[in-house]
């Protein structure tokens, strides 16, 4: 079912422009954009700081990324969502709270090295993808090989991307990707929250839903090995 557009959404997301950095795609197709359109960030100039900088992709209403940050004032965090409806909720909850750490790009994945350096981020989130299992969908899932060269260029020599999902068919077809791509992949658990990571594991309110089900949670750390 789609979702009813937010009351009042362009004004609200225009008094979020402090936080957000980037909206919507320089061209229509995102091949050409993310392959010749570049307007890189400078982190000093967008945080005011050179703290190191992590990427969620797939933020969703914010909850994780706005924990992560409280958790972490030393650490700046990039949440991104091509939703407007979805990621005005995030920004929203940020500039409530006073959130001074994190900023939003409301944008497709794919075009990512439109704006963010090369080797410039230290961890990338991916909490609760959709799974998308029809096979004619493979290359819209965010661990398939259309994704990991974006993170692979994206993170710093020893970086990594932890995935957080409740499909356990999802999970495999993820581990195999990241390994075949020539990530080390560590810290594996089919059940999050009876494991070694569960205290500190940030619990999404989707995580949480699916658990009090009864649902297994499954958690991967991929690393980009040093060169």
């Amino acid at each position: 079912m789609r979702m009813r557009k937010k009351r009042h959404l362009e004004p609200r997301m225009e008094r979020c422009g402090e936080l957000l950095l980037v909206r919507g795609r320089p061209c229509l197709n995102l091949k050409e954009a993310a392959e010749n359109f570049r307007a890189l960030f400078d982190y000093p100039t967008v945080f005011g700081n050179e703290n190191p900088v992590e990427l969620e992709i797939g933020c969703g209403n914010g909850g994780f990324i706005a924990e992560l940050a409280r958790r972490n004032p030393q650490t700046n965090y990039l949440a991104v969502e091509v939703c407007s409806n979805v990621i005005l909720t995030a920004m929203e909850n940020c500039m409530k709270e006073g959130i001074p750490n994190v900023r939003f790009l409301n944008i497709p994945a794919e075009i990512l090295p439109c704006y963010l350096p090369e080797r410039s981020v230290e961890k990338i989130y991916l909490n609760f993808s959709t799974p998308l299992p029809e096979t004619s969908r493979e290359k819209q899932r965010l661990t398939s090989p259309r994704f990991l060269p974006i993170y692979d260029s994206l993170l710093k020599e020893g970086g990594c991307i932890v995935q957080k999902t409740d499909s356990a068919e999802f999970f495999d077809y993820s581990l195999a990707k990241f390994r075949e791509y020539g990530f080390r992949v560590g810290e594996v658990t089919r059940d999050l929250h009876h494991s070694e990571y569960a205290q500190e594991n940030i619990v999404t309110e989707y995580e949480r839903n699916f658990s009090q089900k009864g649902m297994p949670i499954y958690r991967a750390v991929a690393v980009k090995e040093k060169k």
